[in-house]
């Protein structure tokens, strides 16, 4: 598939908000961590989780979410195996967010225009126009958001994007392929200030290989990865990796150094604050 040109981005991001069921958490000064999936690397949930850690540091979180297509289980097909319920309805996102630091907006409850087309896309299972602009159509426009993708030239394309906004961003490209920091390699990153390669060692971490982030082969097993991360009970590799994702989403809301705000995201699941946030997020949405 070629890749999108800015001037489709926007024309397509402005119709589907226009269309969207639109939320209201500006109070809560929110960001977004959602990534375009299609990168083929079949890792755990890594954005979903980090937004996680990202609360439990004491960042609200507004994070926008959808069943897998490309890959086998994405944000909702894990959290709702775990027992969150999903909603639309405004109060009860806001309850979410003011009382655990986060509220999930699962993507077809916002966007009705896009439910014959969800079929299709499933029966694809393939990177479409509509992976690339799901980081772009979250329902409450956050004014901070971290997107991870799938291809360098995607990356420069969302970087002109965000350029022409007034959000605070940041744009996540490993260099080998993943559409989030995998601590495998480089990762290449784009913000409102400049553009940089992210080394493990500038986060005092060592390499990691691919199969240190390989996800579960079905929704039980990824669900379990899940709550060993949360819990504390994962593998040092797995909370390495989730952790540095946070750090991205910390550093871009709170302006501090990625390494103090990766102290900050091992703090939350040290802590089980980011454990907290989730049991919190799961009795207000049960």
């Amino acid at each position: 598939m070629r890749n999108i040109t800015l001037d489709e981005l926007e024309g397509f991001r402005e119709a589907l908000l226009d269309l969207c069921i639109h939320i209201d958490l500006n109070q809560f000064d929110a960001i977004d961590l959602c990534g375009t999936g299609g990168d083929g690397k079949d890792t755990f949930n890594i954005s979903t989780l980090a937004s996680f850690v990202t609360a439990g540091a004491g960042v609200n979180v507004a994070k926008h979410g959808n069943y897998g297509v490309s890959s086998g289980c994405g944000s909702s097909n894990v959290l709702e195996h775990l027992g969150i319920k999903f909603t639309n309805n405004e109060n009860k996102l806001q309850e979410s967010i003011d009382k655990s630091g986060i509220c999930f907006l699962h993507a077809p409850l916002f966007h009705p225009a896009m439910k014959n087309v969800a079929p299709v896309r499933k029966e694809l299972g393939l990177k479409t126009f509509f992976n690339i602009l799901g980081p772009l159509v979250n329902p409450s426009n956050p004014n901070k958001q971290i997107v991870g993708v799938f291809n360098l030239e995607l990356a420069r394309t969302y970087n002109y994007f965000f350029q022409k906004t007034k959000k605070k961003y940041s744009i996540i490209y490993s260099l080998d392929g993943y559409d989030e920091i995998s601590l495998t390699g480089e990762t290449k990153i784009y913000n409102n200030q400049k553009e940089f390669i992210l080394k493990p060692e500038l986060l005092g971490l060592l390499p990691i290989n691919a199969n240190d982030i390989i996800g579960g082969n079905d929704v039980d097993s990824s669900a379990k990865i899940f709550m060993n991360i949360l819990n504390n009970n994962a593998t040092e590799q797995q909370k390495d990796v989730v952790c540095s994702n946070a750090a991205i989403a910390i550093s871009t809301s709170k302006g501090i150094s990625l390494t103090d705000a990766f102290n900050l995201a091992r703090e939350s699941i040290d802590s089980k604050n980011a454990l907290q946030s989730f049991e919190t997020l799961k009795k207000i949405n049960q």
